[in-house]
């Protein structure tokens, strides 16, 4: 009999389990690890929609966009969480994503009004270094240095595409000059963020292509005041990141439960200390201490996402050239 109780005990749970539906959303690799957004995110939602969410980690936030395409229709993804408006134009082409039904009182320093993304935060990029060193002001000046840089390839990494189209909206034809006289500076391309800022903390360059708001965890989560991010003259280029729902998702219910519980402040809370960038919706306890010694770029750059889906192959070109030779 206790054979048989253990069985069928086995069995039921068994059942439950099969019965609890399952929620797969692709992200980048930053997003699930055990310092990031992901395991917080997760006990989080599974707390208020009886399912297993599974965050699966599909390298840097481009190859996010590169997987879903490769994978279309067939892919496991209900959620890609990850994409920026640097991309989001491309997504839109594929036809993969689904039109959402979000709305919230959203603090980004843009209107938002997009049908098919919901966004959940937003930064700056920068050249992070050691804040005992001098850092150069402007494109040309860190060119004209010895600066070693480290910087993501913009083929697969979301903060990579972003230099490229910081570069290009503040120089615009001049992208190709400043890229000839950045070429020296730069130490490698890494495939994503995590591994750039590995190198740099490993002291293998003097700077690394990063965010305003990547201080924060040093001196929140470190209590180290030690780095800082360099302040450039031609303003620094935005980043809004977002996720969205895939058409041919077997659950879609669950998918749009997730995207509206994005902007709810279980999770916006969540983002400021695990990922280190300016929540979409301003936390009930607002922003943690730390961020008000961030500097304030003096001037914002961002190009609308039919803009940089228009530049962003040219740039990309331009790019190549200059580190190719």
């Amino acid at each position: 009999m206790k054979h048989l109780a253990f069985a069928a005990g086995l069995l039921g749970a068994s059942a439950a389990f099969a019965d609890t539906p399952e929620l797969v959303v692709y992200t980048y690799d930053s997003f699930v690890s055990d310092w990031g957004p992901g395991p917080a995110v997760e006990k989080a939602f599974e707390e208020v929609c009886g399912c297993d969410l599974k965050l699966v980690g599909a390298g840097d936030g481009a190859a996010l966009l590169a997987r879903v395409k490769l994978e279309g229709e067939r892919s496991d993804a209900d959620v890609v969480l990850g994409l920026d408006t640097n991309l989001t134009a491309a997504a839109k082409e594929t036809g993969l994503f689904a039109e959402h039904s979000v709305s919230a009182d959203y603090a980004l320093p843009v209107e938002w009004n997009d049908a098919t993304f919901v966004p959940y935060d937003w930064g700056y990029f920068a050249f992070v270094h050691n804040a005992d060193a001098a850092a150069p002001a402007d494109f040309k000046a860190l060119a004209a240095s010895d600066t070693k840089i480290v910087i993501q390839d913009p083929r697969s990494s979301t903060p990579g595409l972003g230099l490229l189209l910081w570069v290009k909206a503040a120089y615009g034809d001049e992208a190709p000059e400043i890229w000839k006289g950045l070429s020296d500076n730069v130490v490698t391309v890494t495939k994503g963020w995590s591994e750039a800022y590995g190198m740099f903390l490993e002291g293998e360059a003097d700077m690394v292509l990063s965010y305003t708001t990547s201080p924060a965890y040093h001196l929140i989560a470190e209590e180290d005041g030690s780095k800082a991010a360099a302040a450039f003259g031609e303003g620094h280029y935005m980043q809004v990141e977002v996720a969205g729902k895939l058409a041919n998702t077997d659950q879609p219910e669950l998918a749009d439960q997730f995207l509206a519980f994005m902007v709810t402040d279980a999770f916006q809370s969540i983002i400021p200390t695990t990922n280190w960038m300016y929540p979409a919706v301003t936390p009930a306890a607002g922003l943690p201490e730390g961020f008000d010694t961030l500097i304030a770029p003096g001037k914002s750059l961002l190009l609308s996402e039919n803009e940089a889906a228009e530049v962003r192959d040219a740039a990309l070109g331009e790019w190549l050239d200059a580190l190719s030779q």
